[in-house]
């Protein structure tokens, strides 16, 4: 793709990304968790080369202002491994190592780096304790696994008590890729299996944690909860609500199967999930982008996944400019900036620009 130039639509408007990075020490864990627990961890190995800003929050300054970043939302890199571990207690206590680092990382600038938390949510009740000490970190939201351990998947009432604790927290719930019990904890895939992963397991994988959340109730039961969908684009996400909306509204289906939910599947979707997109950008046709003032732009958020290989950065204003141009300038500003600082009731600071 040739970049174009910034135009006067995508040139005037704040750019918030829903989805950045930060890239962890890989000795993080082997040197900050308690002794005994270090030989447990796996290596932080593969990835980068990676930017200087992804570890030093003072250089991640300087690289969001080349980008014409004023705002990001921050996720784990190697962290999101950890989400994979069997030992509950392992997993506690590197999330508590991670959360405590990356609350340093934003103190830097937290009028610029939102945290994300990671939250283990085999024992809820230490869930809600680090959910509450994270709040004190002054991190904005939490992440917890996409892919649940397979006896503990989302339709379950285990993870009500933590549900309650973080709308009551008004605090985002996001579901990141490559995090849980999925094709992600095999990461050395060759051939054929490695798209096959990256396209078909990862969408398989969020549609049905999606499924579990609106179909078993947990959004009719929680209506001020919200999550992010984080990582696995929007291009997918009109045809399988549609899909479910069908269905959902078959009478064969609805007497054989009632359902503990009182809307159409669509409507919990509009009403509490939102979606960040930003690989979509560097494809010819876009799908997800194009569709915007049909669908989604009310849920929809951009993001620059900086610091990693696939980032829009150091262009993204051209980026946006080639594939978002279509949009009015009052929907630019939603999926550009709008619908993240009103999801994260953050008040943009001002622009950071080179």
């Amino acid at each position: 793709m040739q970049a174009s130039r910034p135009s006067t639509k995508a040139a005037k408007e704040f750019l918030f990304s829903a989805d950045s990075h930060v890239i962890e020490p890989r000795d993080l864990w082997a040197t900050q968790l308690p002794p005994a627990m270090r030989e447990k961890v796996p290596p932080m190995t593969g990835g980068g080369p990676y930017l200087p800003g992804g570890q030093d929050p003072q250089q991640r300054t300087n690289e969001m202002k080349e980008d014409g970043v004023s705002t990001e939302v921050l996720y784990p890199t190697f962290g999101g491994r950890l989400f994979a571990l069997d030992d509950a207690e392992l997993q506690e206590a590197s999330f508590r190592v991670y959360n405590d680092w990356l609350s340093d990382y934003c103190k830097v600038s937290p009028e610029r780096l939102l945290g994300v938390a990671m939250i283990p949510t085999y024992n809820i009740g230490h869930a809600i304790q680090e959910l509450e000490r994270c709040r004190h970190l002054k991190l904005r939201g939490v992440q917890v696994w996409q892919a649940p351990h397979p006896d503990l998947p989302f339709s379950l009432d285990h993870y009500d008590s933590l549900w309650e604790a973080v709308q009551d927290a008004g605090m985002p719930v996001s579901l990141h890729i490559q995090t849980g019990h999925d094709y992600s904890k095999a990461r050395n895939r060759k051939g054929l299996e490695a798209y096959r992963a990256s396209v078909n397991h990862k969408l398989s994988s969020v549609m049905d944690a999606l499924l579990d959340l609106i179909f078993s109730g947990v959004l009719e039961r929680f209506p001020r909860l919200k999550f992010v969908l984080v990582e696995h684009g929007i291009g997918w996400i009109p045809f399988v609500l549609e899909q479910w909306d069908i269905y959902y509204e078959s009478p064969r289906f609805r007497d054989m199967n009632p359902l503990p939910i009182k809307m159409r599947p669509s409507e919990y979707f509009a009403r509490q999930i939102f979606v960040t997109f930003s690989r979509e950008l560097s494809a010819k046709t876009a799908v997800g982008p194009h569709n915007l003032p049909w669908w989604g732009i009310d849920n929809c958020m951009w993001a620059n996944d900086y610091p990693h290989p696939e980032s829009t950065w150091p262009h993204s204003r051209e980026t946006i400019a080639h594939h978002l141009e279509h949009l009015s300038q009052d929907d630019l500003s939603k999926v550009l900036w709008k619908n993240v600082s009103q999801l994260y009731n953050f008040d943009m600071p001002e622009a950071l620009s080179s």
